[in-house]
């Protein structure tokens, strides 16, 4: 009829971590009780798509060998939301009209001006990512002219990266 919280106890009982929790005493006999159950699991990342409560309701008073047990299957779901940051250094840059490209030079001042654009991945949570992939498409050529001559790439992080095949084709 009315709610109260429960006394619940964690224990690990043959390398099973149990949770025991006090239904009530005495309880009389038909008593029907209805328990709502709130778990905060952590380290989901490598259980895979879900995770199995075995439950059981066993008496003190008078044991009995079919003790009534249920399997339960909830899904894991992991949630994580990522944003991406950007930044050209210098923000703008003006290129002059008396400006040519050296074909063949291995100077960097023949090649353009030098504009540094970074990228921050962040994971605003509220879980861990693993494999991301980020795919970056920068603009190269306009039509058969350079656009942009494409230097270096590196990272930071313990991230892999793998380059393009147009970046520093002069080995400037």
């Amino acid at each position: 009829q009315g709610q109260e919280k429960l006394s619940c106890n964690p224990k690990k009982e043959n390398g099973t971590r149990v949770v025991l929790c006090e239904l009530g005493n005495p309880m009389k006999a038909g008593a029907r009780i209805t328990v709502d159950l709130e778990l905060s699991v952590s380290g989901l990342e490598d259980m895979g798509d879900a995770i199995t409560f075995h439950l059981q309701l066993r008496s003190k008073n008078s044991p009995s060998p079919s003790n009534a047990s249920v399997t339960v299957t909830v899904p894991v779901e992991a949630e994580a939301e990522m944003e991406l940051r950007g930044t050209s250094l210098p923000a703008t840059t003006v290129l002059p009209t008396s400006w040519h490209w050296v074909e063949g030079s291995r100077r960097l001042e023949d090649h353009g001006i030098k504009v540094e654009h970074v990228y921050e991945l962040h994971n605003k949570g509220p879980g861990t990512v693993s494999g991301v992939t980020l795919s970056l498409a920068v603009p190269h050529l306009l039509g058969e002219h350079v656009l942009l001559y494409l230097l270096e790439l590196g990272t930071e992080g313990g991230m892999d990266c793998s380059q393009h095949p147009a970046l520093n084709p002069a080995q400037v």
